[in-house]
C-alpha cells in the first residue's frame, strides 16, 4: 500500500507576502510587473479553494452558491472601484469571496457568507451587510414581533457586530427585551483566523466551521427576507 497523502494547503505564506508588497507598492506598473505571482499565488489558489468549498457549503444549505469562475464568481475583483473616493489606489490589499444565496445574485448586502484574507486580518463571516431599508425593516419587524425566533438565535450566543443606531426606532417598544437589536443596521458575525491557520492544510475545514456557527443567523435573516433555507 502507498502511504496516504497528507493534504495540501490552499494558501500559502506567499499569498500574504504578496498582499504586504501591493500595501507598500499599489500602481499599476509595479503590480502588471508582479502580475504573475498574483496569478500563481493569490488568484488561483482562491479558485482552487472557491470550487472545492462548494460541497462543502451544500452541507450548511443547499440554497447558498461557491461560483469559481474566476470573472464574476464568488472571487472579488483586486481592482478598486476609485470612481467616488479620493483614494485613488487601483488595488485592494486584500483577497475576499462571497458565497450568497442563490435568488440573490451577486449582492454583497444579501444574507450569505464571506472570506476575507488579508496580511495581519483575515476572517470568515455570515450574515446581512448594510441591507436597504425595506429588508432591515422586515428583519426588524420579524425581531419585535416574534421575539421568541430571534430569541432562538440569540441563546447560540452568536457575537452580532456591525453598525447601530443610538436609540431604539420610534415605531418600536423602546423597552423591547431586545431593544439593542433592533438598533442594529447589520447583521453579522466573523470568526478571525491567525495566517498559519489560512495556510494550514485544514483550512477549508476551519471556515466551513464559521459559516456552521454563522447559520443560526443567516437562516433566520434568509427566511425572514422571504428566501428559502
Amino acid at each position: 500500500m502507498s502511504p496516504r497523502r497528507e493534504r495540501e494547503p490552499y494558501f500559502t505564506p506567499r499569498l500574504f507576502q504578496f498582499l504586504t508588497e501591493l500595501k507598500a507598492n499599489n500602481t499599476r506598473p509595479w503590480f502588471d510587473d508582479n502580475r504573475e505571482r498574483y496569478e500563481r499565488d493569490v488568484k488561483e489558489p482562491m479558485v482552487r479553494f472557491i470550487a472545492d468549498f462548494g460541497p462543502r457549503l451544500k452541507t450548511v444549505s443547499p440554497q447558498f452558491r461557491a461560483d469559481p469562475r474566476p470573472v464574476g464568481g464568488s472571487m472579488f475583483r483586486i481592482h478598486r472601484d476609485i470612481r467616488f473616493s479620493k483614494d485613488k489606489s487601483p488595488y485592494k490589499t486584500n483577497v475576499g469571496a462571497h458565497f450568497p444565496h442563490l435568488r440573490s445574485g451577486r449582492d454583497a448586502h444579501a444574507p450569505g457568507f464571506y472570506l476575507h484574507l488579508a496580511s495581519g486580518q483575515s476572517f470568515g463571516a455570515g450574515g446581512l451587510w448594510h441591507p436597504d431599508a425595506p429588508a432591515l425593516t422586515r428583519i426588524r419587524d420579524q425581531i419585535a414581533s416574534r421575539a421568541k425566533g430571534w430569541e432562538a438565535v440569540r441563546r447560540r450566543g452568536i457575537p452580532i457586530q456591525g453598525d447601530a443606531l443610538k436609540r431604539v426606532p420610534s415605531t418600536y417598544d423602546q423597552d423591547h427585551p431586545f431593544a439593542e437589536d433592533l438598533k442594529r443596521k447589520d447583521f453579522y458575525t466573523t470568526r478571525e483566523f491567525r495566517e498559519r491557520e489560512v495556510c494550514s492544510p485544514d483550512f477549508m475545514d476551519l471556515f466551513l466551521e464559521s459559516c456552521r456557527t454563522a447559520a443560526p443567523l443567516v437562516k433566520f435573516l434568509t427566511k425572514t427576507l422571504g428566501l428559502s433555507w
